[in-house]
């Protein structure tokens, strides 16, 4: 598989003149990060001035938050201007544990805010409020000026930013209104307003399509297998996760899926989405004339990155979002930007790219803010990381869990018989481990993936092609 596949996946602040550098970390021989900063009000930010402004209220703007806690420099200084209606929480509870049937135990707020996932406090409204950080929630950010440093919001307040995050996320790549894109029961998922009216659909649905064979397919219809509803996926590909998966993995979990009673339809392309008598979504017609009847409609076939209205400061057009360097630095001194809106140096592969997933989320944020506050200027040193956990609703026969670290270039070893393991190991031309895939692992063995990603060693491909078992080849490559 090219490594281009894996591509698609993922896809210095100054002073003015009322600011003082804070100089007492400086290191002798490093280039100190300074950073702008405003006098606010601890108590009830009295004035429209903040020393530091994050726009967006997803996971990594939770993350950025609480490493601003660590730091001590959150308490009257923090304020995060969020679009939506709920304080930062793990957006992958959102396809997986809660569109669990309501019988079934599915995950729901606050059980999931951030920082639930990587083992932190969880961060629910009362806890930014603890800790002095001001949350404008349902006001998103309408406009933006850089020399003024000024953002504007949809309720027409004016901030004024010392160091400005930028932390938007991505947004949901959507059916054109021309071909049913929005009908009544066609869905979208990126926010909890968007589950809580997908599970509205799915508790009187008989039929269910899934548009795309990626993440949000893959794990919708395993929580719909959990509803028992006629279940269809639909994507253009020739088998699903192609970004990632190799034919051959994918054909093992086509298999499971249609076990569990899911209809796959591969290399499908959709004409239209078409509604009933009563206006709502009936049925997708596709471009070989084949009709697909369906009450509800589950679109997921890609997200862009939300730049706007930041589009000045500077974008990447080969991968899309906002151009960083190593430090999350943009082209505009004393703005930054993180998670999925970022298009940033994957050192360890030499490439811009921007990643879509929760683990750089929570580690762009963590670093971005550690070069904001102190002297820190290790660039950002990035091992991509996937994974998925499906199935595993109350009752179910079979719970996936597979993870995949680093690239999916070269030539592929394949171990195991799916029951349920199976590994996957990526190899290049001089021999070289470039990546590896585990299906339903030990903790200890998932814990030597990344291991073996980053340290890349050469590899006996014919010693491992003759591995009986999994965790023989696990050994083998771990040894070498």
């Amino acid at each position: 598989m090219a490594s281009v596949s894996l591509r698609r996946i993922m896809a210095t602040s100054i002073s003015n003149s009322y600011c003082q550098f804070g100089l007492k970390n400086r290191v002798v021989g490093v280039p100190r990060v300074p950073r702008r900063s405003f006098v606010v009000s601890a108590s009830n930010f009295a004035n429209e001035n903040r020393e530091f402004v994050i726009v967006g209220g997803g996971n990594a703007a939770g993350y950025a938050a609480r490493t601003f806690v660590e730091h001590g420099m959150a308490d009257g200084r923090l304020c995060i201007v969020s679009k939506v209606a709920f304080a930062p929480y793990e957006r992958p509870a959102l396809t997986k544990g809660y569109l669990f049937p309501l019988d079934k135990k599915p995950a729901r707020l606050p059980g999931f805010h951030t920082c639930v996932g990587a083992g932190g406090d969880r961060q629910d409204p009362e806890w930014y409020q603890k800790h002095g950080i001001e949350v404008l929630y349902k006001d998103p950010v309408v406009s933006f000026d850089s020399n003024a440093q000024t953002v504007v919001t949809s309720s027409g307040k004016r901030i004024k930013y010392g160091s400005l995050i930028i932390s938007t996320g991505a947004v949901s790549s959507r059916f054109p209104e021309k071909i049913g894109g929005d009908l009544p029961g066609v869905h979208y998922i990126r926010d909890v307003a968007d589950a809580d009216s997908l599970i509205s659909s799915l508790q009187n649905a008989k039929k269910v399509a899934i548009i795309g064979g990626g993440y949000i397919g893959m794990e919708v219809a395993a929580a719909a297998t959990g509803w028992n509803l006629d279940t269809t996926i639909i994507f253009p590909e020739d088998h699903i996760m192609s970004r990632l998966f190799t034919p051959s993995i994918a054909h093992r979990y086509e298999e499971l899926y249609q076990s569990k009673g899911v209809n796959i339809m591969k290399g499908s392309l959709i004409e239209k989405l078409e509604a009933g008598t009563d206006g709502r979504v009936a049925r997708v017609l596709l471009k070989n004339g084949t009709v697909v009847e369906a009450d509800t409609v589950i679109v997921g076939i890609g997200a862009k990155p939300a730049v706007s209205p930041f589009g000045a400061v500077g974008l990447n057009s080969a991968v899309g979002g906002i151009q960083v360097d190593s430090l999350f630095r943009t082209s505009v001194p004393g703005i930054f930007a993180i998670g999925d809106v970022a298009a940033f140096p994957l050192k360890i592969y030499n490439r811009m790219t921007r990643v879509e997933h929760v683990d750089h989320a929570r580690k762009s944020a963590q670093h971005c803010v550690k070069t904001l506050l102190t002297a820190h200027t290790e660039p950002y040193d990035y091992l991509p990381y996937f994974y998925s956990r499906v199935f595993e609703y109350e009752g179910s026969t079979r719970k996936v869990w597979w993870q995949f670290y680093g690239d999916n270039v070269g030539e592929t070893v394949e171990i195991g018989n799916f029951d349920p393991k199976i590994a996957t190991f990526w190899i290049d031309s001089d021999s070289r481990l470039k990546g590896v895939f585990l299906e339903s692992g030990t903790s200890e063995e998932f814990s030597l993936l990344p291991q073996l990603a980053r340290s890349q060693p050469i590899v006996d491909k014919a010693k491992l092609k003759s591995a009986s078992t999994v965790e023989d080849a696990l050994e083998i490559a771990s040894s070498l």
